[in-house]
């Protein structure tokens, strides 16, 4: 019994020793008075008991103080509560004192919690970066295509760095700048011969507006001459036009095919009631004779008439009766 109650009391102030080592963090405060920032046991402790590890707020604050930089306590805490990278502010703010860059902890932070990489940023500032851009394809107004590269130097520009646009937005910019100037220039020569007006017309045009960064220059790295874009619209159009008016004469002559065969039909429709009607004549000429309207002496005079009037188209030349010789002329002599 005496050897298990033992065991339970060191198994007890041992767990309480742990528990008062993590909330009172003796060597963190030992370490601050040998790094000669003393920090109170009482900060140290209110500090794990809202949730923000000591030993982060330590180091840091060490390290800006050793600096020369006079930052305080509750700024870390505050910029560690609110989400953001402590160690990554404090060493931007070193290196901006290091670099004698004019940097705030407001701003600092700002960058920081906005998603940036503070130290990057400061970085840029000092040594710009170079962004190579994609091939830009303009074409200049003699219809030349030209595959243009360009080298973009920026550098940050930490007032705008929290909302400002990124480097896609640098690269879009200078891509409608350079096809913009090729389209200015009225022979692809001008371009070929001097690249260099590529880069004044466009840092002319201030596109690093509203952006993080500062365009410090803007070189030509390649031109290429691409393709005749000028000569394959006018073979479009071309051929184009060439369908079009294929188009159009398929279309008159088809209108002419339906036109000649509605008149076939109608010359055939008119040639039906022609004939239509010759056949009615004979049965006309029947029911006169039944009817009494019509006599023998009357038929033989009509029948009279008819040969006359068709031997007098023969003689013009605008018949063929019945009876007239294979040649068109007078019928042949009677036989004896």
């Amino acid at each position: 019994m005496i050897a298990a109650g033992a065991a339970v009391i060191f198994f007890v102030a041992v767990i309480f020793l742990f528990a008062f080592l993590y909330y009172f963090p003796i060597g963190l405060w030992i370490r601050t008075i040998a790094a000669g920032v003393p920090i109170g046991i009482v900060t140290l402790v209110r500090m794990r008991l809202i949730g923000i590890p000591p030993g982060v707020i330590v180091t840091n604050y060490v390290r800006a103080r050793k600096a020369g930089l006079t930052l305080t306590i509750d700024q870390m805490q505050s910029h560690y509560l609110a989400g953001g990278n402590v160690e990554n502010v404090t060493l931007a703010m070193i290196a901006a004192q290091r670099a004698q860059i004019p940097m705030e902890w407001m701003r600092a932070a700002a960058i920081d919690l906005a998603g940036r990489n503070v130290v990057e940023a400061l970085q840029v500032f000092v040594t710009p970066k170079v962004i190579e851009t994609p091939i830009f394809q303009g074409v200049a107004q003699n219809g030349i295509q030209l595959n243009v590269k360009a080298r973009v130097t920026v550098r940050s520009d930490l007032d705008r760095y929290v909302g400002g646009a990124g480097e896609q937005t640098i690269i879009a910019r200078v891509g409608e700048g350079v096809v913009a100037a090729v389209g200015a220039a009225i022979d692809h020569k001008e371009v070929l011969e001097y690249p260099d007006r590529i880069s004044k017309t466009v840092l002319a045009k201030g596109l690093d507006a509203g952006t993080a960064f500062e365009i410090v220059s803007i070189d030509i790295a390649d031109v290429d001459v691409g393709k005749n874009i000028g000569a394959e619209l006018q073979t479009s159009q071309a051929e184009a036009d060439r369908r079009i008016a294929q188009a159009k004469a398929s279309e008159r002559q088809y209108a002419a095919m339906a036109s000649e065969q509605e008149q076939k039909a109608q010359t055939q429709a008119m040639r039906a009631k022609v004939v239509e009607a010759e056949a009615a004549i004979p049965l006309a000429i029947a029911q006169a004779f039944k009817n009494g309207n019509l006599g023998v002496m009357d038929y033989y005079r009509l029948k009279n008439i008819q040969a006359d009037t068709s031997m007098r188209d023969a003689i013009g030349g605008t018949g063929d009766p019945a009876g007239a010789g294979p040649d068109g002329g007078s019928p042949p002599p009677p036989t004896k």
